[in-house]
């Protein structure tokens, strides 16, 4: 399966002062196009999101507003459905746009799971994910 990989250190970085004001951005330096889906903690659940459809060279504001958590989640995949970015974190999702609110058997329940990945904000009010190309 191919995967970019990005390196944490240039992959994730907050939002300088000055940069646009989106709370969460993911910013898309590969070559291909991706869809987008986010995890977002609120109480004691997580709500999942989907899908926001990023062209090569161009961000997308996943949340808008200033973060209210230090832990987000994040999954992309290219049109051909190759998984870009995936981690450890499984959470439903759904072929088309999706607003999903329970995680709890996801199959079951007609969705689809999928692993996120992690995002650390630690704690910044503005975050942007920056998706690489894999290094050749």
């Amino acid at each position: 399966m191919w995967l970019l990989r990005a390196v944490f250190a240039a992959t994730l970085i907050w939002t300088l002062p000055g940069a646009a004001k989106a709370g969460l951005r993911l910013c898309n330096q590969s070559y291909d196009v991706l869809n987008v889906a986010i995890g977002v903690p609120q109480s004691q659940q997580t709500i999942t999101r989907g899908w926001w459809r990023v062209a090569p060279n161009q961000c997308a504001n996943l949340v808008r507003d200033r973060l209210q958590s230090r832990l987000y989640y994040v999954f992309a995949a290219d049109v051909f459905g190759n998984e870009v970015l995936s981690g450890s974190i499984p959470l439903c999702v759904a072929p088309r746009r999706f607003e999903i609110d329970s995680q709890q058997d996801c199959l079951l329940r007609g969705f689809l799971d999928a692993r996120f990945i992690e995002v650390d904000t630690q704690e910044q009010t503005n975050w942007t994910i920056f998706v690489t190309p894999r290094p050749e």
